[in-house]
Formats: structure tokens, sequence, C-alpha cells
């Protein structure tokens, strides 16, 4: 059912006070009788939350050293008062999600068992509350049952910890040592609370649907509910955007009413248009019901001819964005307040798709509500992936529906869910595994989740597995792929366009590294990153692979700015981890640009991941700590709505490729200079008209009075530039985007700059005004206690910019930090003055 915000007369008890926990071996304490004569530790507990988070409060639980708690069971204790059940009312225990296998005593009587992590369950306990109740919950170890004799798989993916997680329904997070600490999921991870029904009407269900009819928008609203006095449902009406309409009453308890909003503002990713949403709100018998708020709009996926276009309300849209992972490892939190900081990270990148894969684990309701505010869309996974699962099995199929079916039940009303996806990497694990063809794919479990998406999510794309499509379902230039070509493959940048790609599910793992402040907090004092084992452990590896993700950046290194890792590390150490910083984000801008340019067969590109899982050189382009790397900054230029980029185009030239995806046109002009040293040799302008959702692609030469080569492809001896500069312009003369081009590549000697900084202080907050002399090469911000919003950003000779700075916490702190460029002798210092 779609989630009932609130009924008037219905009050949720949030049971977050009072909680405890202790460990045990094993089956040691079977039973609440024998838990009141044993000696145990109980500590203090936060619940919603882990056994894990408690433990690390307690100061007894690292991500260096975690505690193995699937060897352990874990017990919960709460007590809390509860009102008298008067005749009419009713009680409910609500349990969000019980991480995994769990037992639920209430007042020494067993309520509830699971064994799906991922279920929310309902228990009524009208007749069994008391004025003073006790709550316990037991957790039972998880080891003793992966070591359960089993069938044998047809494939056995090495990446996970034990091949018997494939019948248990919990997160694979903790179980993936390639990547992952083995921090294991125990605990009322969703939360625990008591509902109180005291008055006449009880709402059993709510089913909401949207749909777009031209420019209107129609809500569709069916409710289930029971009352006092049946005769009084016949009074009833919803409400939405202003239109109200009355509720048809069929019998049974069954109300369903249709709403039709004429001209209704539509619900646009934010790179697209206004994220608007509408209040939904209904009265049954004076009864007010809260239904949350909803958007309307309309999605399609073409995948005709090996094309994995998306569209919303009829218009292209290139997605982009990366794989999400989780705020917090350890604690798996589902709360507003730890979701908006990192949403809001990822918006400002302008990031317009997140992706939920099936490694990880389902967001709570909050996460698509801030998504549906902030217009980002969500492609979500079935949490499956890799393995083969046993989709005979008939209680495992049937607990798979009801997780299933409540995730798209409580996300009806949420108009960000974009994509539903079976699963991850799991017909391509057995592809190339050596499984006959035939056995890729499980279609009994394809075929239950395409249903339950039709029945409960009509108006939502279904993708069986990603990657998928071609002849291999790990082909890039088909359907969806997980495209490493350029990355873990080694592969040229110039693959990127011709393994013509359709659309990346994933691309783009690197070992980011993280922040000079994180690097620190990873490190103990009198440790060097890179082979200190402190931080190897947070480098990502394939397991069994003789290479780490460490040596895939270093590639790209070597390969990019023509040095040899190894000296530089010897020699230099904080220029290797400098160069290692911008060279990701170089490698993903360029990837974008040939990605985003017009005449590309790619639809869109998620980067693996958004966040790391623990402090370190690890692929999210965020880091554990919520401070974005320079691949971020290089994410954000290479993802805006309006965008210009500059391709190599060989004996053709240099290509400057034009993108405006705004609902409104775009009037510019494109300036196009060619610079040795402080000198523009060459350069050129003309005025530019985008159409609103258009792209243009403009061949540099048509600039230019006479011949150049920009792309030094002639080779009439030696470059004649060493950077060409392409702006974009607003009719008043703003930059609206820039992009760079290198003929001699990225190694460009340091030397002085004149690169200063000033500290200015507007209505805004504070900013930095940045200018050099002559070309500064990523150009970026260190303060300890600002960040700057645009960063990692090349400044043509001559240049300025006000880079606004966004305080990292609260306190009166003013900006004073270094101000770097990579071509720079030193770097430049910079102060308030007040």
């Amino acid at each position: 059912m779609a989630r009932v915000v609130a009924v008037d007369g219905q009050r949720e008890l949030k049971l977050t006070e009072g909680w405890e926990l202790a460990l045990t071996a094993p089956d040691a304490v079977g039973d609440l009788a024998a838990l009141e004569s044993a000696k145990l530790d109980w500590l203090p507990a936060v619940v919603p939350g882990t056994a894990a988070q408690a433990l690390r409060a307690a100061g007894k639980y690292t991500l260096e050293a975690p505690t193995p708690l699937h060897g352990h069971d874990v017990w919960y204790r709460c007590r809390f008062a509860a009102s008298a059940c008067q005749p009419g009312e009713a009680r409910t225990l609500r349990f969000g999600g019980l991480a995994t296998f769990a037992t639920v005593w209430l007042n020494g009587e067993q309520v509830l068992e699971s064994d799906n992590m991922f279920h929310e369950h309902e228990v009524d306990v009208s007749l069994a509350l008391e004025e003073r109740n006790w709550l316990h919950v037991c957790f039972r170890a998880l080891d003793p049952k992966l070591a359960a004799k089993r069938p044998r798989p047809r494939w056995r993916p090495r990446m996970m910890s034990h091949q018997n997680l494939r019948f248990v329904r919990t997160t694979l997070l903790g179980h993936l040592p390639g990547w992952c600490p083995p921090v294991h999921a125990v605990g009322p991870w969703r939360g625990v609370s008591l509902v109180e029904h005291v008055g006449p009407l009880r709402v059993r269900s709510a089913d909401l649907r949207t749909a777009v009819d031209g420019t209107a928008g129609v809500l569709a609203v069916e409710l289930h509910v029971e009352h006092e006095q049946p005769r009084a449902l016949e009074d009833a009406w919803l409400e939405c955007a202003g239109v109200r309409s009355p509720f048809r009453h069929s019998g049974q308890g069954v109300l369903r009413a249709d709403v039709r909003v004429e001209q209704a503002a539509l619900w646009w990713p934010h790179t697209h248009g206004e994220s608007a949403l509408h209040a939904v709100t209904a009265q049954v018998a004076g009864t007010a019901v809260d239904l949350g708020r909803t958007g309307f709009r309309t999605l399609e996926l073409d995948r005709a001819k090996g094309d994995f276009a998306l569209s919303v309300n009829g218009a292209p849209v290139f997605a982009r964005g990366a794989c999400w992972s989780t705020p917090d490892l350890v604690a798996l939190p589902g709360t507003a307040e730890a979701y908006a900081p990192w949403l809001a990270l990822a918006r400002e990148a302008g990031m317009n798709l997140l992706r939920v894969g099936g490694t990880m684990a389902y967001e709570a309701d909050p996460f698509f509500a801030l998504c549906d505010e902030l217009g980002i869309l969500v492609w979500q996974d079935a949490m499956l992936a890799n393995f083969d699962y046993p989709a005979g099995d008939r209680a495992f199929l049937a607990s798979l529906t009801k997780e299933v079916q409540q995730l798209l039940e409580r996300t009806q009303a949420h108009p960000s869910l974009a994509v539903v996806c079976g699963g991850s990497e799991i017909a391509q694990q057995a592809a190339m595994l050596g499984v006959p063809r035939a056995q890729w794919s499980a279609l009994s479990l394809d075929e239950v989740l395409e249903r339950l998406v039709l029945k409960h999510r009509a108006d939502v794309p279904f993708v069986a597995h990603t990657p998928l499509g071609g002849e291999l379902p790990f082909q890039a230039d088909s359907g969806v792929t997980h495209y490493y070509g350029v990355g873990a493959y080694l592969r040229p940048l110039d693959d990127a366009r011709r393994a013509n790609v359709r659309f990346a599910s994933e691309c783009l793992a690197f070992a980011n590294v993280p922040a000079p402040a994180t690097v620190a907090a990873v490190l103990a004092p009198g440790e060097a990153p890179v082979h200190s084992p402190a931080w190897k452990r947070t480098v990502p590896r394939d397991v069994g692979a003789s290479w780490d993700f460490e040596d895939v950046r270093e590639h790209y290194l070597k390969t990019l700015y023509g040095v040899d890792p190894l000296t530089l590390r010897y020699e230099e150490p904080q220029r290797y981890l400098e160069l290692s910083r911008a060279v990701t984000g170089e490698v993903m801008e360029a990837t974008f640009a040939e990605w985003r340019r017009p005449a590309s067969t790619t639809r869109g590109g998620l980067v693996f991941l958004f966040q790391d899982l623990r402090p370190g050189a690890g692929w999210g382009v965020v880091d554990a700590l919520g401070t974005p790397k320079a691949a971020y900054a290089a994410l954000k230029r290479a993802f805006a709505p309006r965008a210009l980029f500059l391709t190599d185009e060989g004996l053709n030239g240099l290509h400057a490729h034009l993108v405006n995806e705004r609902p409104t046109a775009l009037e510019g002009t494109l300036t196009v200079a060619l610079y040795k040293g402080t000198v523009a040799i060459a350069q050129g302008s003309q005025p530019v008209t985008l159409a609103p959702r258009a792209g243009l692609t403009v061949p540099v030469a048509g600039l230019l009075d006479a011949f150049v080569d920009a792309t030094y492809a002639y080779r009439f001896g030696p470059p004649a530039h060493e950077v060409t500069v392409a702006r974009l312009t607003a009719p008043g003369g703003a930059t609206l985007a820039e992009a760079f081009h290198f003929p001699k590549g990225l190694a460009l000697p340091r030397q002085e700059l004149g690169l200063e900084g000033e500290v200015v202080l507007g209505e805004g907050g504070w900013a930095l005004h940045v200018k050099t002399g002559r070309f500064a090469q990523s150009v970026h911000v260190e303060d300890e206690h600002f960040r700057a919003v645009d960063d990692w950003f090349h400044l043509a000779p001559g240049a300025a910019r006000v880079v606004p700075l966004k305080a990292l916490g609260p306190g009166q702190a003013v900006p004073d930090g270094e101000l770097h460029a990579l071509n720079a002798l030193a770097p430049a210092r910079f102060r308030s003055k007040s």
C-alpha cells in the first residue's frame, strides 16, 4: 500500500528510548527464562540502528577491526509504557525492518518471527499490552545458518564471503571482502513503533496512482477503510493541487476517487525543469487523512535497436549520476537528517539519477521523499546480486515477493522512482564463469519481479538485470552495461567512443584519493599513504586479482601526465597525491564529454560509487566523511545542464559541443582561444543559439581566420600552443561554461603563474576571488573550515573567477588557507582581512 502519513485519531509512539543490547554465543540463551538468569553485559542501544552502531558508541567497535557479529546472538530489550486499549480501539506494533533472523516477545509472549531483513511487520497487540511493557528481540547468529548444507549452485561468485548467502534475505554489505569491511548488519535497523488507533476510522490500505493526460495530471486513489458507522463513509472526498473530488463507496469499506488537475505543474528531474510536488489529502467521515505528496510525470524507456534511452514527460534525458552506497556503513541510517547532506551534494553535482544497487540495502521513505524534492531520479535494484539464487524454492520466492511488493507499495507516491531492476551482475556472472547460455537468467525470478512492477508501479520501466543486452550480457553497445573499458580494463580514453556504449549503469571505478584531511584521518602519525597497511585496506580490489584499483589509477596517471608513479611516490609523495587526485577527474570528464556530445549513442552513465564505505581511497567521488573529492568537482562540470565540451577529432580538428537541457532556449557567444604562454596565437568567436533540450557541435576551425593545428594531428613542427580554451558566455558576458584541450597532454611544466586568491564577503557569504597571470591547471582550494563550491578547475591566462565558499561546520571561522595549481611552483596563501 502507499504510505499513509497520518490519520486523525491515530497516534504513533516511536520506541527510540531505553533500549539495551547484549551479545551471547549462538543459542547459548534459548528463551526469555534463560535470558533472565544469564549474566550478560547490557549496553545502551540506538533504535532504529544496528548492534555495530551501539558497540561503536560504547567504544567497542571500529572499522579497522570490526567485531564479527554474525558469530553471536544479539539480544535487545526495551521497557515502555502504554495506555489501556478501550473498546473500539486497537494497538499495533510496527517493525520497519529486523536484520535478520529475529524473534520478538512482548511481555513474555512470542508475537513475531522474521527471517528477512527487508520485511516490514505489523502485529496486533491490542490484548497483550499492559501499563508497563517489556519488548525483547533476539537476532540469532547468521554463521550457523550459513554453515548448513545446501544444494550446490551452478556458479560461485568470488566476490562474496560465503556462497550460502544466496539463501538469506539480508544485505550483502559486509560480505564483499574486496571492497567492503566486514561490518555485519544486525538489529532493528528500520525502527520500532507502537501505533494507537483511537478514532472511529482505520485506514487498512491505500493505493495511489498518477498519470499525465495531455496537459492534465490525473490522480487515482483507492482506500480500504473500517469505520464504526459504515454509512458515514458516504461522506468522503479527495483533494490534490486545489482540486477536490468525492470518493465512491463500493461497499466493504472500499473508497475510490479520481482527481484531474488541468494544466498541472509536472515533476521533472532538476536538470530539466522544476520538480513540482502536490499534497494529497482526504477526508473520510469527518476524519482527515494525509497521503503525503506526489508528482505528475511520465516515464518511457526506448530499447529499440539496442538502445536504452530514458525520457521524462516526453523529453529525452541524459541520465547521469552515481551508484549509491550508504551514508554510514555501521548504522545504515534511514532518516532525512542522515540522507540530506549526501543528496544535496548529488544535486549540486548535476546528478539526476542515483542507482541503489543489488549489493546494498533498500533505503527508507525519507530517501525517496528527498529525491522527490531535489529532482533526483532513482534506479532501484532488487537486493539480488551475482548469485545463482534458488528460484525454485517456494519459501525463498515468497519472501522475495513480499519484500519487493512492500518496496513498490511504499514508494507508490514517489515520482523519483524511475527504474526497477531485477538485480546486479547475475547474468554477467553466469556468462563469465562459463555457464551455458540457457542458464544465464532465472526466468522464474524475472517473471515474478516483472509482474510485481506491472501490478504496483506500472508507470516505472522494469529491467530484468544489469548489465543486459546484446549477444553477451555485458556487451557495451547494446542495452545496459557495466562499462569499465576506460578504467579497470585499462583501455585508452577513446574507447569511451569506440565501445559505442548505450547506457552504463556502472562505470569509471577508480581508487579516488580523498582530500588531505581525510588522508590524515586514515593514517597513524608517521605513516605514509599508498603502501601503509591502513591505506591499502581502503583501496578496492577484485577478489583473486593480482591488481587493485590504485594500479588502475596509476595507469592513467602515467598515460595522461607522463610520469612514472613509482618514481614520483619515492621523490615527491605529496605531488604524487595531488596528481592522483586530479587524474581520475580528468578521465571522468573526458569520458562524459564523449558521451554527452550531440552525436553520441550513449544515453546515460552512473559512476561507481557515489560515497565511500570507509575513509580512504575508495571508489566514491565523495569520501566517507562527506567531503567531495577532485573527481566530484570534475563530474560537476561534466554533468551541468548547460555544458561545453571539446573533443579531439584527429585530422578533422577540434570540435566544440554545446548542450542545453533547460526548457528555455540558450543564446550566447562561443569563444575559442589558443594560448602559448600568456599570448593567444589564434582566437575567434561566433553567436550560438540552442533550442530547449538541444545540442550543437561546432568545428573550432570555423571560428579561426587561418589554419592552426589545434589537435596537433598534422605535426608540422612542434605544437604552436599549449592549451585551447573554449568559453560559452551569456549575452551579458557572464561565463556559462568552459572547456579546455591540451595538444601535448596534461604534463605542463611548473612555473610562476601569478596565481592569487582574495577573500571577499558578500550577500551570499564568503567567497574567494581567484585570478592568474598564466594558465593555471587544476586550481583547488585547501581550507580547514571551508569547501570551495567550484574546485579543481582550469583557469585561462589572465582570467579571474569568484569561487563561493561553504562552511564545513558551525562557528565563526573565517577563510584561511591555500590556493593550489598543479603547474604552480608553490601555493598561494589567502586569509580574510576581517
